[in-house]
C-alpha cells in the first residue's frame, strides 16, 4: 500500500482546492468591482445626458419614470454584467469544449447529441424579440409606479389641502396594478426557458443513450465509451440549465439598456452656434427679430415678435395669463430656442453664448423659486462661488437676513415659500447680470420686503436691463416701456395708462 503516494495526491488536491476557491473569491470581488464602475459610470452618463435634454423633454416625461431608469434600468445592467456575465463566459466555455469532445469521440454521435442544442438555440432566438418586450413593458410599467408615488408625496400638501388622499390613491392602485399584470407576464416568459432547457438536456442525455445502445448492440461502439459520452453530454447540457436563467437576466439587462438608450440617442439641448462679428456701435440689450415659438411645432405660441429692449432701461411684460409672457421671457434667457427667428444679446446671436457665458450675462428669477436642500450661503454659491459676505454688504442686503434665524448658516428646508422668492431673488441679483428677468418675482413677498427688494435694484450697474412679467400692475409702474402681449402677440403698449387701456379694449382672451 503506498500510503506516501496518496496523501501526496491528496495533499495535491487541497492545493488545487484552495487556489480554486481563491481564484473564485478574486473573481467574484473583480466582477463586482466592475460592475460596480460600470453602474457609477452609466449613473453619471445618463445624468449627465439628461441635464443636457431640453425643457420641453421634461414636459412630457415624468420625472418619477426619469428616476426610474437612473436607478432600476441600470441596475438591471449591472445584475447581468455583476453576477451573470461570468457565468455566461464560464458555462459557454465549457459548452466549446464538451462540443468539442463529442465530436471528436464519435462524430456521428455527436451531432445527435448536439441535435436538440441547435433546436433549442432556433427557440431562444425565435423567444428573445418576446421576452425583451415583456421586460422592456414591466420596466415602463415600474417607471410610471415611480412617477405616481413621486407625483403624490412631492405636491402632498396640495393633496391634504383638497382632500384627494382617495383619488392619488386609486391612481396609485392602478399603476401598482399594472405594474404587478407585467411583472406576472415578463415572469411567465422568462420562467419558459428553464424547463425548456431542462427537457432539451433530459432529451439530448435520451436520444444518445438510445443511439448509442444500438450502436453496441452492432458492436460498433463500446460500453466503455457510451459511458463517457453521456458523462460529456451531462458536462455540455449542465452550463445549459443554467442559462435558462442567465439568457432571462441578459434579455432583462437589454430591456433596460433600450430605455436608456432611447434618452442617451437624444440630441442635446442648445447647441452652440459660431460666433458672428458683431457690428461696431451701440447695440441692443436684447433684440427679437421675428420669433415664432411654440412647445409643439405645428401649434406657435409666439408669432413674429419684434422686440428692442436697450441697456439700463427697466421693460415690463403684461397680458392676460396663457397670453405669452413668461414664454417670451424663456427665450430671453435661452431656456428654449426659437423655432423661427433670432434673438440677439448685446447685438450676438443669443444661440452663440455657452452656457456659462449666458448664465453670467442673464439673471432669471423664476415664478416658483428653486432651492437647492443646504444652507443660504451654499444657495448663492450655487449661482456664482464668488459670493462672500463682502460682496452681500455691498449691494446693501444685510437687513434681508435679518429675518433669517442664522443667517447665511440657515437651512433652506425649513423656509417659506415667501423666505424661498427672497433667497432665489438675491441669488440672481448678487450676480450683477446685464439683463435680469423677474416673472412675478415679487408675487409671495409682503409690501415690506418688496419696497426692500425695490431699493436693491436701484444697486444693480446702470447698464442693467430689467424685464419684469407682472400681472398686477403697481409692480410695472417704474417701468420706462411696457409691452402688451396677448394670443402670441406682442404690441408695445407705451404707458401705464395705454396698457390698461389695452387690457380694458377687450384683450383678456388668450
Amino acid at each position: 500500500r503506498d500510503w506516501k503516494g496518496l496523501l501526496q495526491g491528496c495533499l495535491l488536491l487541497l492545493v488545487l482546492y484552495g487556489f480554486a476557491g481563491v481564484a473564485v473569491y478574486f473573481q467574484s470581488v473583480w466582477t463586482g468591482t466592475a460592475g460596480q464602475q460600470l453602474l457609477f459610470r452609466l449613473r453619471n452618463l445618463l445624468f449627465e445626458k439628461l441635464q443636457q435634454l431640453p425643457l420641453s423633454f421634461f414636459q412630457v416625461n415624468q420625472s418619477g419614470d426619469l428616476i426610474s431608469r437612473l436607478n432600476n434600468d441600470t441596475d438591471k445592467i449591472n445584475q447581468f454584467f455583476s453576477q451573470a456575465l461570468m457565468q455566461f463566459v464560464g458555462g459557454l466555455i465549457t459548452m466549446v469544449g464538451a462540443a468539442g469532445f463529442l465530436l471528436a469521440l464519435d462524430l456521428r454521435l455527436g451531432l445527435v447529441a448536439l441535435a436538440p442544442a441547435l433546436v433549442l438555440l432556433v427557440l431562444t432566438r425565435l423567444l428573445a424579440p418576446l421576452t425583451r418586450a415583456r421586460n422592456a413593458e414591466n420596466l415602463k410599467s415600474l417607471g410610471n409606479l415611480s412617477a405616481e408615488s413621486s407625483d403624490s408625496l412631492e405636491n402632498f400638501k396640495v393633496v391634504v389641502a383638497f382632500d384627494r388622499r382617495d383619488y392619488f390613491r386609486d391612481r396609485f392602485d392602478k399603476a401598482n396594478q399594472t405594474n404587478y399584470r407585467t411583472a406576472l407576464r415578463a415572469s411567465l416568459v422568462n420562467q419558459l426557458f428553464i424547463p425548456t432547457y431542462a427537457l432539451s438536456s433530459n432529451l439530448a442525455q435520451l436520444i444518445v443513450l438510445l443511439y448509442g445502445l444500438q450502436q453496441v448492440s452492432r458492436g460498433e461502439l463500446t460500453v466503455g465509451m457510451l459511458i463517457g459520452y453521456l458523462v460529456y453530454v451531462t458536462r455540455f447540457y449542465d452550463p445549459v440549465r443554467g442559462m435558462a436563467s442567465l439568457w432571462t437576466t441578459f434579455q432583462t439587462a437589454m430591456a433596460g439598456w433600450d430605455r436608456i438608450h432611447a434618452i442617451l440617442s437624444l440630441e442635446s439641448n442648445l447647441p452652440v452656434v459660431p460666433c458672428e462679428s458683431v457690428p461696431e456701435g451701440d447695440c441692443l440689450r436684447l433684440e427679437f427679430r421675428g420669433v415664432n415659438f411654440g412647445y409643439i411645432p405645428e401649434r406657435e405660441i409666439l408669432k413674429e415678435v419684434q422686440l428692442r429692449l436697450e441697456p439700463g432701461k427697466s421693460y415690463a411684460l403684461v397680458g392676460p395669463t396663457g397670453g405669452g409672457k413668461t414664454t417670451t421671457a424663456s427665450l430671453m434667457a435661452r431656456l428654449y430656442d426659437p423655432t423661427q427667428g433670432q434673438v440677439l444679446l448685446d447685438g450676438r446671436d443669443l444661440r452663440s453664448f455657452p452656457a456659462e457665458e449666458r448664465s453670467q450675462k442673464i439673471g432669471f428669477i423664476l415664478q416658483d423659486p428653486f432651492l437647492q436642500a443646504g444652507t443660504l450661503r451654499q444657495n448663492f454659491q450655487y449661482a456664482n462661488g464668488r459670493y462672500a459676505d463682502e460682496l452681500i454688504a455691498e449691494m446693501h442686503m444685510e437687513s434681508l437676513l435679518s429675518g433669517f434665524p442664522e443667517g447665511l448658516e440657515t437651512q433652506v428646508a425649513g423656509l417659506s415659500l415667501g423666505q424661498k422668492q427672497i433667497v432665489a431673488f438675491m441669488r440672481a441679483v448678487l450676480r450683477k447680470p446685464d439683463l435680469l428677468i423677474l416673472d412675478e418675482a415679487t408675487a409671495n413677498i409682503d409690501t415690506v420686503t418688496e419696497s426692500a427688494l425695490s431699493s436693491i435694484l436701484e444697486q444693480l450697474p446702470a447698464a442693467t436691463t430689467r424685464v419684469t412679467i407682472a400681472d398686477r400692475l403697481n409692480t410695472i409702474a417704474s417701468a420706462d416701456q411696457i409691452y402688451f402681449i396677448n394670443q402670441g402677440r406682442v404690441q408695445l403698449a407705451g404707458s401705464m395708462a395705454e396698457a390698461v387701456q389695452l387690457l380694458r379694449e377687450g384683450g383678456r382672451s388668450s
